[in-house]
């Protein structure tokens, strides 16, 4: 940029024709100095320098929804514009790709609105064969299945019910999923809720949300019975497999809770 103190005089002499500078040396080395003494010539290229790098910039920018881009870098750094085009990348795949196999599991859908009206998605965890399954193709169904929702606040109800050793992904796959995915999903996530959890559970979430995704960890709940939902989410906006309940009524009984609803 131009420093502010080097202005240009309305004065400029018009009356001098610029063949009178020809020849004069002085007045040509005391023409190219500004008023710190900086050669003009260096000033020009680094200015020219400057205004290059600002037009690559722009260009760089102007491919890219703003909204997602500038985002990603307040959260991320200059890594977010990376992670943006390999979201967008992973997007672009799950619009196109065949993912019946995973979408036909039923473990991963969205059932209704909460008490404020915000989309709620449920995951089954003894519904996802984690062992068995392309991990590649259940992020991308998760991306294609999110990407619409996560535009605006919602939140997620994670039924830990039953589950095994071979209902778990890695924790590098877990890392993978959470680096992928933009800030958008973190912000806009209202409310994560582990119902019916287990000791490891409540151990891995713990260092999960402490070291690895502490962004939402002042938003995941721990609820030991499904009737504890009741208070953000209504009962006819809760679509959940039959062994959940079933399992509820056989550990905590009929009608153990009543729900205060509640603004969050």
């Amino acid at each position: 940029m131009i420093n502010n103190s080097f202005e240009f005089s309305s004065d400029d002499d018009s009356d001098v024709s610029p063949h009178d500078m020809e020849g004069n040396s002085s007045d040509l080395e005391y023409g190219a100095r500004d008023m710190n003494g900086l050669s003009l010539n260096s000033y020009s290229s680094g200015l020219q320098a400057q205004l290059q790098r600002d037009l690559d910039r722009q260009h760089l920018l102007s491919d890219r929804p703003r909204a997602g881009v500038y985002e990603n870098v307040i959260s991320e750094g200059v890594e977010g514009i990376e992670h943006q085009e390999r979201y967008e990348r992973l997007l672009r795949r799950a619009q196109v790709e065949d993912l019946s196999e995973v979408s036909g599991i039923g473990c991963l859908y969205q059932s209704g609105v909460d008490r404020l009206g915000r989309p709620v998605i449920v995951f089954c965890g003894k519904w996802f064969p984690a062992q068995n399954i392309d991990l590649e193709k259940a992020l991308l169904y998760l991306i294609k299945l999110l990407d619409p929702i996560v535009k605006g606040d919602y939140v997620i109800s994670y039924f830990h019910t039953l589950t095994s050793t071979s209902n778990y992904p890695s924790l590098h796959w877990l890392r993978e999923v959470y680096s992928v995915l933009p800030y958008k999903y973190k912000k806009n996530l209202k409310a994560f809720y582990i119902v019916h959890p287990t000791f490891w559970t409540k151990m891995m979430t713990w260092w999960f949300t402490t070291f690895m995704a502490p962004a939402i960890k002042a938003k995941v709940h721990s609820l030991p019975g499904v009737e504890h939902l009741y208070s953000a989410i209504t009962k006819d906006q809760l679509e959940i497999p039959a062994y959940i309940t079933e399992y509820d009524m056989a550990t905590n009984g009929l009608h153990y809770f009543n729900p205060v609803p509640t603004a969050s």
